[in-house]
């Protein structure tokens, strides 16, 4: 592993199982036209395909899904880089000097590299969704080692949020559901630490709060097995978790084991956009599993 990436292994911790790691790297390389950065390489090999922070996303060269993939993103620009220099300073992959997109974010923004000279001394560029570019004169890891710890100086990419230790997300086939709570005696906190300890071990995925106070969100994950939630001060308040399909029993059972000691009980079992459910284990119109 090189340097750089074995740096972003430590400070950010790998999936026990990665998503599309794995495959023909020199097919790979071909239908592209080059060969690529080699601490890219290893980049993919210790993450896959996924998300760092809930804010940067890395693709990978493999699998089937049609959200991944290196050569799917060779489009067409409305325009010329020649006629438009202004909007299009660089052309795209596969000319020569063009952008080559190895990931994204959130906001729709593309993360590139500027493929001149050799592969392990291509930089990354931001291209915004808006049509705004900004070049980071280092490798794909060193980037999200940087930015993660909120060293990246960058006029159009949101800071890393403090507090929470960083995180990555491998993007694997997640079944959905939200429980809607009665209001219970206890407060929010006393809500949310009873909730924590009943899936222990948890690791912060962050928190937001209103001004007033009196709206917010707490966001979280279990540690081995993978399940994300968010638990929404909203009134009703409510628990939102994604799961790997196979968890759906045990999943269910301790949460609703938490709910019990939250000293409330569930008035609402829905899937992600919105479709009641009559019980945990039923299955949703929208439960071909999504990766996320």
């Amino acid at each position: 592993m090189t340097e750089t990436a074995a740096s972003l292994a430590r400070f950010v911790t790998p999936p026990t199982v990665p998503v599309d790691a794995r495959g023909d790297w020199p097919a790979g390389e071909a239908a592209l036209g080059t060969r690529l950065p080699g601490d890219y390489r290893h980049l993919v090999a210790a993450y896959g395909w996924g998300e760092f922070c809930d804010y940067l996303r890395l693709h990978t060269p493999f699998g089937t899904s049609r959200y991944n993939g290196l050569a799917w993103q060779s489009g067409r620009l409305s325009g010329t880089a020649e006629r438009d220099r202004e909007r299009y300073p660089y052309p795209l992959h596969p000319a020569p000097g063009g952008l080559l997109i190895w990931g994204g974010t959130i906001d729709a923004d593309r993360l590139c590299w500027l493929t001149t000279g050799t592969p392990d001394r291509w930089p990354v560029v931001v291209w915004s969704r808006d049509g705004r570019y900004e070049t980071h004169p280092m490798g794909t890891s060193a980037f999200i080692e940087e930015w993660a710890r909120g060293r990246v100086s960058s006029r159009l990419l949101a800071d890393m949020e403090p507090g929470p230790a960083p995180w990555f997300t491998a993007f694997r086939p997640r079944l959905h559901r939200c429980l809607r709570l009665t209001e219970g005696p206890l407060d929010h906190e006393r809500r949310l630490a009873i909730l924590r300890d009943a899936l222990a071990p948890t690791v912060d995925r962050g928190t937001w709060r209103s001004e007033q106070g009196d709206a917010g969100q707490d966001h979280f994950a279990t540690v081995g097995t993978d399940w994300l939630l968010t638990y929404d001060m909203a009134r009703p308040h409510q628990i939102r978790i994604s799961f790997p399909p196979e968890d759906a029993p045990e999943a269910g059972r301790r949460l609703f084991a938490a709910v019990r000691r939250m000293r409330c009980e569930v008035t609402r079992i829905s899937a992600s956009r919105g479709e009641a459910l009559p019980a945990w284990g039923a299955v949703a119109t929208e439960d071909t599993p999504r990766e996320t």
